[in-house]
């Protein structure tokens, strides 16, 4: 039996690091898209790649129907996609996001954007309009990458509380 994972959150939340270091099948969500040429342009505004997602996301489930075991798709965009049992959102406090944002060279602009989807749990609120309480958010704020990945197994393996929701960090962007 096949169990589909959908690990999302804003970029630099550390989706890639400990989805590398769960049991099961990595899809890295970003790079099936670029290397599959699902790339549409690019954002002229804003900078970043434009995906199709209704191709990432047909092409996600062909190359998923095969697997047996737990099978984990990482990626900012793997939430938009269909055919998961569970979804996994990992949030950070923002203070921390930005700290990384700015240590992988992010412009000014796009650190604001990510902050401040990061602090309205944008990925949450659009997991939880497609999958509703097949979503888990889960703040890794304070945790080690161990931590994580334990806390990450459980909620794999039995579920758990932890709806979207749970995780409030508009204080932040209330200072702002």
């Amino acid at each position: 039996m096949m169990t589909t994972i959908f690990i999302t959150g804003t970029p630099c939340v550390g989706k890639t690091t400990i989805a590398s270091k769960l049991n099961g099948h990595l899809i890295k969500i970003n790079d099936v898209a670029i290397n599959n040429g699902f790339l549409l342009g690019i954002d002229e505004d804003k900078g970043y790649k434009i995906i199709d997602i209704p191709r990432l996301s047909e092409h996600i489930s062909d190359i998923t129907k095969d697997f047996e075991g737990v099978v984990i798709c990482e990626g900012h965009l793997s939430h938009l996609c269909d055919g998961a049992d569970k979804v996994i959102v990992l949030r950070v406090r923002p203070e921390i996001l930005e700290s990384r944002l700015k240590a992988r060279n992010y412009s000014t602009s796009k650190i604001r954007e990510n902050l401040e989807a990061e602090a309205l749990g944008i990925c949450s609120a659009e997991s939880y309009e497609k999958y509703g309480d097949k979503v888990f958010e889960l703040d890794i704020s304070d945790l080690e990458i161990s931590e994580a990945i334990g806390l990450i197994e459980d909620v794999i393996a039995n579920g758990g509380d932890y709806p979207v929701g749970s995780v409030d960090f508009m204080d932040w962007l209330i200072a702002q």
